[in-house]
């Protein structure tokens, strides 16, 4: 197409594609990477401007959600016949057309969404199944307090995404870091971004990243699984939250030390370890990994992650392309993941606050818990389990039934650091294409709750008795 060499094009436009790649990436990072303070708390761009539209509509968010997961049923359901007007629409086909397991479980969350939002039997003056499933702690807490909050996240950051996935961000960052990443952690030096994302922003972020670069070819299904279950940190603000539950504001700066140190530590071991050493390094479309080898032309890293860096953003086709693939990311994650945090996140929630199986689950904790010398261990075991389905309930049960300050902060601590729990990161996993079962999250769940323990009680005899 072109009578000279790419490095000529290169040395040609390199002025203008360095601009085309500085500019969309500093405001990616700005937008999602860069904490600032904002109404007394640290945060991020997304967030607030998520937080500014949520309060400003917040009103009609219920109906819009109900919307979302009500069409996702409909739709998930249709495209089980394979109609055209859905196979041959690539957004819609690759929305909609879903096994039938996924189809089910659609279908219940728009059943669930229904039930809450018409409040039928919510309230706490009823009893029985269906007040269970509408109460305020159950269908009611993940339309009101979940949703509605994820739905208007998923829009802006679906939106703005490829800020820091078409710019040439990540093949910038992947060439610094690989390694690094590589021999620690068994990834790519671009997944620090995925990493930097959760961290900062939120848990959600990160899986979208991570989901929309596995299904781009970047990632492979063993990095993507790691990736996804290791690196989807909470966000600093989520871990103020859950310090503050327990009274314990005051040990901050130690506490979110030792959740940085005990995240590290997991993911350097759960890579190794089945079930996520078992995953294989298949591709879900053709790969795209970049080399994790300098070629002898460049000097330095920096160099040649800013050669892959112009390269990727050459071949970006401008701002139809940009929309195009932020739509793409939004239509994703709302009719995709939504109905999945509904259905799976009530079911959750239901059981941890109407049954004794999570109370018996953390029964074989009591041990490892009293050899730990952890006080009150009877009831900081009946909060291990409970964390998979949702990060904040641990502390909720612990402000609610531990008196031991020491304990508290082991459960806050742990409860950030299993890091995998239905309601939100679980469900978006489950509900994405990311090569990672049921039970296999709930095996992650575990070693990191394992390690988190053996690691936080020793340091909290420390804090606690000096």
């Amino acid at each position: 197409m072109y009578d000279i060499t790419w490095e000529d094009y290169m040395e040609k436009n390199k002025t203008n594609l360095m601009a085309k790649f500085l500019v969309p990436s500093i405001v990616g990072i700005v937008l999602f990477m860069i904490p600032v303070k904002f109404d007394g708390s640290w945060t991020i761009a997304v967030k607030i401007l998520a937080d500014m539209i949520g309060n400003a509509i917040g009103g009609i968010l219920p109906v819009l959600c109900v919307g979302i997961v009500t069409i996702s049923a409909i739709m998930s359901a249709l495209s089980l016949a394979k109609p055209k007007f859905i196979t041959e629409q690539p957004i819609l086909r690759d929305t909609f057309l879903v096994g039938p397991i996924w189809v089910v479980i659609r279908v219940l969350g728009a059943i669930f969404i229904w039930l809450t939002f018409l409040g039928v039997q919510s309230g706490d003056e009823n009893t029985g199944f269906l007040h269970m499933l509408t109460s305020s702690g159950t269908g009611g807490f993940v339309l009101g307090d979940l949703l509605t909050v994820l739905v208007i996240i998923f829009a802006i950051a679906g939106l703005l995404l490829p800020l820091l996935l078409d710019f040439g961000l990540l093949e910038f960052v992947g060439a610094l870091l690989t390694k690094v990443m590589r021999p620690l952690f068994k990834i790519p030096g671009r997944a620090a971004v995925d990493c930097f994302t959760s961290w900062i922003g939120d848990g959600t972020l990160g899986v979208m990243l991570t989901c929309n670069q596995y299904e781009g070819g970047y990632y492979s299904a063993r990095e993507a699984s790691v990736i996804a279950t290791t690196f989807s940190a909470v966000s600093i603000t989520f871990s103020i939250v859950v310090l503050e539950q327990v009274g314990l504001m005051e040990y901050f700066g130690i506490y979110y030390l030792i959740i940085c140190f005990v995240g590290i530590v997991c993911a350097i071991i759960c890579p190794r370890i089945p079930p996520l050493s078992m995953k294989k390094d298949d591709y879900l479309v053709e790969g795209k990994a970049m080399s994790e080898s300098i070629p002898p032309q460049y000097h330095s890293s920096v160099e040649y992650g800013t050669a892959l860096a112009l390269e990727r953003v050459s071949k970006n086709q401008g701002i139809g392309q940009f929309l195009q693939n932020g739509l793409k990311n939004a239509v994703g994650m709302w009719f995709g993941v939504l109905p999945s945090v509904m259905a799976i996140g009530t079911i959750a929630l239901l059981l941890a606050n109407y049954t004794p199986v999570f109370e018996i689950l953390g029964k074989p904790f009591l041990p490892l818990l009293e050899l730990l010398q952890v006080p009150e261990a009877v009831a900081a075991s009946k909060t291990m389990i409970v964390g998979f389905t949702d990060m904040l309930t641990p502390s909720i049960i612990a402000a609610e039934t531990i008196t031991s300050a020491m304990t508290r902060f082991i459960v806050a601590v742990v409860s950030v650091t299993q890091l995998i729990y239905l309601s939100e990161v679980g469900g978006l996993i489950l509900g994405s294409n990311l090569p990672v079962k049921l039970w296999e999250l709930f095996v992650i769940f575990l070693e990191r709750t394992i390690i988190s323990l053996l690691i936080v009680c020793p340091l909290a005899h420390l804090i606690f008795t000096a």
